[in-house]
């Protein structure tokens, strides 16, 4: 596990935790180490024990309906957790499926574990359940951003809805956003083709510039005096 040390140190699960604390908490979750590529490590409808913590590469967080129609929740990059909710509820049912975006090692943690205090009632015990507490808070921030983007009314609105957040969030108006154009027009509950067409016009009328996953923001110099002063959320 030793490895691993360097993303872990990163994550905010581990905050204000010294290597040893960290390599004995691992222990005490029975922490395992999963090697996935193109699959399923969570599936709608099933149960889990454990929570995920990204330590390489990434996956998407997604539901899916009978049809195939996918719709993006998040985005995990290496140092993100993944159904903790769910692991901290004995016998729940997920109504979400964990998918590997590309090659990469999950980290499973039994979340039981850790909501039992130990016989020694350690101090870095109760830090990691106020770090628990935390992931879980940033994750109902995470949904509510996401709820109000597809809450918007037409795909204009949500796109804009979307980058504008991201400007916000990178206080600056140029950044990078971590979804390809399918994984943006799933996360954002619209239909590619439009979505694009959507784009191209924002692009012709001067209120982006994109490239790929790069947006810039096309903005009178009063609102870019104020978005560099603004701070991140």
């Amino acid at each position: 596990m030793k490895k691993y040390l360097p993303v872990l140190r990163n994550s905010s699960f581990f905050k204000g935790l010294t290597d040893e604390e960290i390599l004995s908490i691992l222990h005490c979750v029975e922490a395992a180490v999963s090697k996935e590529r193109d699959s399923y490590i969570f599936r709608a409808a099933d149960s889990t024990e454990v929570m995920g913590l990204v330590v390489s590469g990434c996956v998407l967080v997604i539901q899916e309906d009978l049809w195939g129609h996918r719709n993006i929740l998040s985005k995990c990059h290496a140092g993100d957790f993944f159904g903790e909710p769910y692991a901290a509820s004995p016998g729940a049912v997920l109504n979400i499926s964990v998918v590997a975006d590309e090659d990469c090692e999950i980290l499973l943690l039994n979340i039981q574990r850790l909501l039992v205090t130990c016989p020694t009632a350690c101090e870095h015990h109760q830090k990691l359940i106020r770090n628990l507490v935390s992931v879980l808070a940033n994750k109902i921030l995470i949904l509510n951003d996401k709820i109000t983007h597809v809450g918007k009314r037409t795909t204009r609105e949500k796109l804009l809805s979307y980058l504008s957040a991201g400007s916000i969030r990178h206080s600056s108006l140029s950044f990078d956003i971590p979804f390809d154009r399918q994984q943006l027009a799933d996360y954002l509950c619209i239909d590619r083709a439009a979505m694009s067409t959507e784009i191209s016009k924002l692009q012709k009328e001067g209120f982006i510039k994109t490239n790929r996953n790069h947006f810039e923001l096309t903005v009178s110099k009063n609102v870019d005096s104020r978005m560099k002063g603004r701070a991140i959320y």
